[in-house]
């Protein structure tokens, strides 16, 4: 999977974008988030520009949500751990309040009680650069209810 992308794609790609994931990509509130998890989990100023980057991929429909945390381990060589604290972290203030729109762009539907992500039949697909792997792992948008 290929985790840079020209200006020119991105662009394309952020011309269809809906307007509730343009808006999630430049709210405050994502960048306090990603801010604070950095923070948090003592992240390098460089990871911590690759992080925002790979939001910025989730968001436009590039990567998927559950692939997020793959990223963090295997490109930025975070320890397991600490990627999915981060990325639980990431999915709670960023990815969960647009789930709607994340699971209309990448045409997964989010079912709670399995914790597995189906395809959705729709004739409708968003264009996308490369087409997302369907992942078979948890509910990224289930929290724990352990408290912090």
């Amino acid at each position: 999977m290929p985790t840079s992308y020209t200006k020119e794609q991105v662009g394309k790609v952020y011309e269809k974008l809906p307007e509730e994931l343009r808006e999630a990509l430049f709210a405050i509130e994502t960048t306090e988030a990603i801010g604070n998890a950095c923070i948090k989990h003592k992240i390098s100023d460089l990871s911590n520009r690759k992080i925002t980057e790979y939001i910025g991929y989730v968001l436009l429909g590039l990567v998927l949500p559950q692939d997020f945390e793959q990223l963090l381990q295997k490109d930025l060589k975070v320890p397991k751990k600490v990627a999915q604290e981060i990325a639980r972290e990431i999915n709670r203030f960023v990815f969960y309040p647009v789930k709607s729109a994340l699971e209309q762009l990448h045409n997964v539907q989010i079912t709670p009680t399995s914790k597995t992500l189906t395809s959705k039949t729709t004739s409708q697909k968003t264009e996308q650069l490369e087409p997302p792997q369907e992942s078979s792992g948890p509910d990224i948008y289930q929290e724990s209810l352990e408290e912090e």
